[in-house]
């Protein structure tokens, strides 16, 4: 667990800590609607990109079944074949994406920020972000596939040299172009574009290498096989409609925010970089899970899958505690690193008690989410997703909303609690018809 997870889980933090330093570039240029610029400029991506999360967790899901069922042969040539198709057909599919994404950039920002409704101000650095951090998304999509098919091979260590190359490169950017050469928002969306693309480079050859491990076949007519893509688009499907709701939900928090004025979307921003560093680096040990299930499946061992699941239970709620206690202690002095606007942090003070609350009621949900994707049980993700958000969230938001941003913030916490109860739900389902794994008697 902690060999696939503890890569996992500095990757992702150096993730989220990427966002905490964008956050504190533009949160030291004076004025709030540069932070809030930079918030709706980035819920924009979040729709992008995280609807495309499907790339990876398909990815990572069908080529650690793959994986395991390998370890059951003496010889796994053909295994090997099977995980090429797999990197191919995403990536293929990948750069289709990109390009109608490129294509149509002016009409998805033109729709973005009407829906969002930031003031003048923010609305003109958000677009500005958007205009040019969009050509980056051949480069995203590509690193999600082979983020995923790294995972899918139990190669956590690919996926924290590929982050952390990326990462470091992406933040001394930032200080030069921001801060040497004034380049205000431009200059933060300009230094994580030519970082994506050397982060792609770096990536493509660790997937050389191990391929090179792992000796196997490019067979172009599995790779164009109708039928294997018509199967992989289904399982996409499902995770796309789940990660639009999960997006929606950050969209609507962010929107309902910008309402509010410049300084409560501005201090959203900023704690929702906190829940960003929670959810990625929980996500560490939700991605690890993904790998360990998807090869105990493939491979039929109820006994992995059952011991994969209870350690990354454990570990999950200890690193939940350990975020939860971090924000209750320090997290005023992260404020204030992130922003020396006097009245962005009294607003943000004001709601970091929800934040200290979100990792403990949140973990169960990324636990959940790494066993079924594993799984490849994406429709009851699906479901639960469909149900927390507009039979839970927005009737949670409507009954709340009289509490300002508080009532928000409340909403958004019964959101992470309705998907965790939806998701035990549903596997205690499946374990009552048969289990993920079938037991042998």
């Amino acid at each position: 667990m902690w060999r696939l997870a503890g890569p996992m889980i500095v990757s992702n933090i150096s993730i989220a800590l990427l966002g905490l330093v964008d956050t504190a570039v533009v949160g030291h240029l004076g004025q709030p609607y540069y932070l809030g610029g930079i918030a709706i400029g980035a819920i924009i991506f979040d729709f992008i990109y995280w609807g495309m999360g499907f790339l990876r967790m398909s990815t990572t899901g069908l080529t650690a079944q793959i994986h395991g069922q390998a370890n059951n042969k003496a010889n796994n040539q053909d295994d090997n074949t099977a995980c090429r198709t797999i990197l191919a057909q995403s990536l293929i599919t990948a750069f289709l994406i990109a390009m109608i994404v490129l294509i149509f950039q002016k009409h998805i920002a033109d729709l973005a920020l009407w829906l969002l409704e930031g003031s003048e101000e923010v609305t003109f650095y958000a677009r500005t972000y958007f205009e040019w951090s969009i050509w980056g998304a051949p480069a995203v999509l590509s690193l999600l596939v082979m983020t995923g098919w790294f995972l899918g091979m139990q190669n956590a260590k690919a996926t924290l040299i590929v982050a952390v190359t990326v990462n470091i490169i992406n933040v001394v950017l930032d200080f030069v172009f921001v801060f040497g050469l004034d380049m205000d928002v431009r200059g933060v969306a300009l230094a994580s574009v030519i970082s994506l693309y050397i982060g792609v480079f770096v990536a493509i050859f660790l997937v050389a290498r191990e391929l090179r491990i792992n000796p196997g076949e490019w067979l172009i007519a599995d790779i164009l096989h109708m039928q294997r893509l018509k199967e992989i688009l289904a399982l996409n499907q499902d995770i796309f409609i789940r990660t639009i709701c999960l997006i929606f939900v950050f969209a609507f928090f962010t929107r309902q925010g910008a309402k509010q004025g410049d300084v409560i979307l501005a201090a959203n921003a900023i704690l929702l970089n906190f829940q960003a560093l929670m959810a990625l680096g929980l996500d560490g040990f939700a991605n690890a899970t993904e790998a360990l299930v998807g090869k105990a499946v493939g491979a039929k061992n109820r006994k992995v899958f059952v011991d994969s699941v209870k350690t990354a239970t454990f570990w999950s709620f200890v690193v939940a505690i350990s975020f939860a206690l971090i924000f209750a202690l320090v997290g005023k002095s992260m404020i204030n690193i992130l922003t020396d606007i006097l009245s962005i942090r009294a607003e943000a003070y004001q709601y970091l008690p929800w934040m200290i609350l979100s990792p403990i009621v949140a973990v169960w949900c990324f636990l959940l989410d790494g066993i079924f994707i594993g799984a490849t049980r994406a429709k009851e993700m699906r479901n639960s997703m469909l149900i927390s958000t507009f039979l839970i969230f927005l009737p949670a938001w409507y009954v709340f909303q009289g509490y300002g941003n508080h009532g928000l913030w409340l909403a958004f916490i019964v959101f992470f609690v309705a998907r965790g109860l939806t998701l035990a739900y549903a596997s205690l389902r499946i374990e009552r018809d048969g289990g993920f794994i079938p037991i042998k008697y």
